[in-house]
C-alpha cells in the first residue's frame, strides 16, 4: 500500500511539473475541453484490453486512464475549483455512504437489495443537492454513451428498482413480438414506423443481452472486429489471385467469406 501511495503521489507531482512554468509546451496548452476526448478514448482502450483478456496490456491502459483523471484534477486545481485530494475524499465518502450494510451496520439480504438501496441513496443525494429537480431512478446515465451502452445502463437502473422481467423467456417472447411488428412495418413501407420498430427491436435485444449477463456494446464490437478480420482476409485472397474484390460477383464474394472463416 505504501508503494502505491508513493507512486500515486509521484504521478500527481509529475503532472504538476508538466503543467509548470518549465513544463511541457503541449501539456501547458491543454484545457479540460481539449483533452476530454482523450478520456473517452482511454476508457475505450481499457475496455478493449478487457475484451481481449490482454491483462498485461490492461495494466498499461489503466495507467493511461488514471493519467487523464489526474490531468483533469490538476487543471481544476489551477483554476481554484478543487484538487485531487478532494476527488479522492469525495469518492471515499460516496462509497461509505452508499454501502450502509458495510459501514453503518444495516442488513442486506443480497446483491439485488444492495443495488436497490444504492439507487435509493443516489436519488436522495440528488434531491438534497437540487430541491427544484424532480429526481428519477434513471438519473446519472450519461446521454453521451454509445446507444447500446446507454440503453443497457437505463435498463440496469430500472431493474434495480424492480422494473424488470423475472424470466429470460419473457424477454424472448417480447423479442418475437418486436420482430413481428418490424415485419409488419416493412409491409407498410413507412420509413418512420420502420425506424421506430428497428429501435424497439434493438432495445429488446439489449435487454436480452443484459438478462444473459452480456455487455451488448462489447458483444457487437467483438462481432464487428470479427467481420473486419474476415473481410480483410477476403480482400487479401482476392488480391493474391490478381482480382479486384469489388468487381467479384456476390457468389464469388460469398465463397471467399466461407474460405476466410475456415482459415480462422
Amino acid at each position: 500500500m505504501q508503494e502505491a501511495l508513493a507512486s500515486f503521489k509521484q504521478l500527481v507531482e509529475v503532472m504538476a511539473r508538466l503543467r509548470g512554468p518549465d513544463g511541457c509546451p503541449w501539456d501547458k496548452e491543454q484545457t479540460s475541453d481539449t483533452i476530454k476526448g482523450h478520456l473517452i478514448e482511454e476508457a475505450y482502450e481499457v475496455v478493449e484490453t478487457i475484451n481481449n483478456k490482454d491483462y498485461e496490456h490492461l495494466k498499461e491502459e489503466l495507467g493511461d486512464l488514471l493519467l487523464q483523471i489526474v490531468f483533469h484534477a490538476q487543471l481544476a486545481n489551477e483554476d481554484g475549483r478543487f484538487d485531487i485530494s478532494e476527488v479522492l475524499k469525495g469518492i471515499n465518502e460516496k462509497l461509505i455512504r452508499r454501502h450502509p450494510h458495510i459501514f453503518a451496520g444495516q442488513e442486506a439480504s443480497g446483491t439485488k437489495e444492495v443495488l436497490k438501496r444504492w439507487e435509493e441513496i443516489k436519488k436522495e443525494e440528488k434531491q438534497a443537492l437540487n430541491k427544484e429537480h424532480t429526481p428519477s431512478y434513471l438519473d446519472g446515465v450519461p446521454v453521451g454513451l454509445p446507444a447500446l451502452s446507454y440503453s443497457q445502463r437505463l435498463q440496469v437502473k430500472a431493474a434495480r428498482v424492480g422494473f424488470d422481467w423475472q424470466e429470460k423467456a419473457k424477454v424472448i417472447e417480447k423479442l418475437d413480438e418486436e420482430v413481428a411488428e418490424f415485419k409488419e412495418a416493412l409491409g407498410k413501407n413507412d420509413y418512420g414506423l420502420i425506424e421506430k420498430e428497428v429501435g424497439d427491436l434493438l432495445f429488446t435485444l439489449v435487454n436480452l443481452a443484459r438478462k444473459l449477463d452480456i455487455d451488448a456494446e462489447s458483444a457487437l464490437i467483438r462481432v464487428a472486429n470479427n467481420f473486419t478480420g474476415r473481410f480483410r482476409k477476403m480482400e487479401a485472397i482476392a488480391g493474391n489471385t490478381g482480382k479486384d474484390f469489388a468487381k467479384l460477383s456476390l457468389a464469388e464474394k460469398e465463397k471467399l467469406w466461407e474460405k476466410s472463416k475456415e482459415e480462422e
